[in-house]
């Protein structure tokens, strides 16, 4: 028997068409025509998601197109344009005005929300971290009916349960606020669409424009499908400095999800040291493939890298670093400088070699920027610089960087020929056992 009569409640209450409601709201409710029929049960709304026939700068919010009911095993789907939302004695009602049934192959190309996007993680880019879609929000406006947020906060979740209504009393008698977040449809993208495991906020494009250590602690908490699908999608730049914020298990299940040759790719764009310590966590067989597939320049880096002992200076020395040599100007030492465009740690020290690559002295940016462009580099050089040697044993880093408060030290081999530099954050991450040196 019908849960109501459309004509007896219509005279018995107030029914209204509503312009906002929640996807939770229509899940599991009965529906009927308008002729008092039983139409079937709400098990799905569905979406044509195309934001690619968007305009650039313009709002997109994708339109309710179909309905779907039914058993699960043998759902049948209807257009939605012929769905009306009401409010009913305090509860939803939906009416089938007319009967529109659609193809399986009509609504291939839509995307279920509950199926798809209820549940699922997303990324809150502005709180740099992952979070549920706890509820869906739908609105209804002249031209059909769109879906405009996902609700990520407490009070979606309080509505799943069932209990957003007593809980909103008695917030209002302890005078307490429960917590509400929506996110604009617009901020939300499919950065995998084979996976409906993972519905990712941001488009691909805003996504990147986080800071590498916030993208990778949200990659890290990912499941090993959606984590691979993200990280694939990044492009081998910031793929490497992603991979280098992260923990190292999770750096190598990620670069042995990854193709030879898009990995390899990945890890040249490493200092060398970091691809060291990766390859150092890899089987042998596996390491030599990707040093293989490596271009020759880095693989030497790297291979030199690995030869070192798992506590000796030479395990967590960088051999990226910026020599000069004593007759050149200050003007030429900034263009080399500028040229070689190094990361922010290089610059830490900089160093000054004779012809031969043996260290002789130190010079530090300060010096350079403060001095004249025609001064030569032997007249500002700071001489006996502190340095340790390859071979030495950790804990004499840790030492020599205290006593003198250093940045980096520069390491040098037994024939005080200049190999690299340790900077004070792998001294600390090795320190701390952030991650394995080798």
């Amino acid at each position: 028997m019908p849960a109501f009569s459309l004509e007896q409640n219509m005279e018995d209450a107030f029914m209204t068409a509503l312009t906002t409601f929640h996807l939770s709201r229509l899940l599991g409710i009965k529906l009927y025509s308008a002729q008092n029929e039983y139409v079937g049960v709400i098990l799905d709304l569905l979406i044509d998601n195309n934001p690619d026939s968007v305009k650039p700068g313009e709002p997109y919010r994708p339109r309710i197109v179909a309905v779907k009911t039914g058993a699960k095993s043998r759902p049948v789907y209807f257009d939605f344009r012929y769905f009306e939302v009401n409010r009913l004695n305090n509860k939803y009602a939906v009416i089938c005005r007319e009967k529109r049934q659609l193809d399986e192959n009509t609504v291939r190309d839509y995307l279920p929300l509950m199926e798809s996007i209820l549940d699922k993680q997303i990324v809150d880019l502005n709180g740099k971290k992952l979070v549920r879609v706890n509820d869906i929000r739908i609105a209804t406006v002249s031209g059909g009916t769109f879906v405009i947020a996902v609700d990520v906060g407490v009070e979606g979740l309080l509505r799943r349960l069932g209990i957003s209504k007593i809980t909103r009393q008695l917030s209002q008698i302890f005078r307490f606020q429960i917590p509400s977040k929506f996110i604009l449809w617009d901020d939300v993208d499919t950065l995998d669409a084979s996976n409906l495991n993972i519905r990712l906020g941001k488009a691909s494009s805003k996504l990147k424009t986080l800071h590498p250590s916030d993208l990778a602690d949200i990659i890290e908490e990912l499941g090993h499908s959606s984590r691979t699908a993200v990280f694939s999608n990044l492009d081998e730049e910031q793929a490497a400095d992603v991979l280098e914020e992260m923990e190292p298990r999770k750096q190598v299940d990620l670069i042995e999800s990854l193709s030879v040759a898009k990995a390899a790719d990945v890890l040249e764009k490493m200092p060398a040291d970091e691809a060291a310590d990766i390859l150092d966590l890899l089987e042998d067989d596996k390491a030599e493939i990707l040093l293989r597939e490596m271009d020759s320049e880095s693989s030497d880096e790297v291979r030199e890298l690995l030869e070192y002992s798992d506590q000796s200076v030479g395990s967590i020395m960088s051999t990226d670093f910026i020599s000069f040599h004593e007759n050149e100007t200050v003007e030429q030492a900034l263009i080399t400088i500028r040229e070689a465009k190094p990361e922010e740690a290089v610059l830490y020290n900089l160093f000054v070699v004779n012809h031969g690559g043996k260290l002789l002295a130190t010079v530090t940016l300060r010096d350079l920027v403060v001095s004249d462009p025609g001064v030569i580099l032997r007249e500002i050089m700071r001489k006996n610089p502190v340095s340790v040697q390859d071979k030495d044993k950790l804990d004499s880093v840790a030492e020599l960087v205290s006593k003198y408060n250093m940045l980096a030290l520069p390491v040098v081999n037994n024939h005080n020929l200049l190999e690299g530099m340790v900077v004070i954050d792998d001294i600390i991450e090795d320190l701390l056992g952030a991650r394995k040196t080798k």
